[in-house]
């Protein structure tokens, strides 16, 4: 899918300058940088589903605690 991304100048300036110094181009530090966040949050949300889970199994006796 094609898609438009609209960067400030500075965010330009910057990822061009990270391109050249990488020796890549601005469209492989953008993909790499999507896949990064899709990883991360895909953990993070794992996480946060089994933390779910464990509260809800472990209600009474983390109430019983209090």
């Amino acid at each position: 899918m094609a898609m438009n991304l609209r960067l400030r100048d500075d965010q330009t300036e910057a990822l061009k300058l990270r391109a050249e110094e990488e020796g890549v181009s601005m469209h492989a530090i953008l993909l790499r940088a999507v896949d990064d966040y899709l990883a991360r949050t895909a953990h993070e949300a794992l996480v946060r589903k089994a933390a779910k889970a464990q509260t809800a199994k472990w209600a009474e006796l983390l109430e019983r605690l209090k």
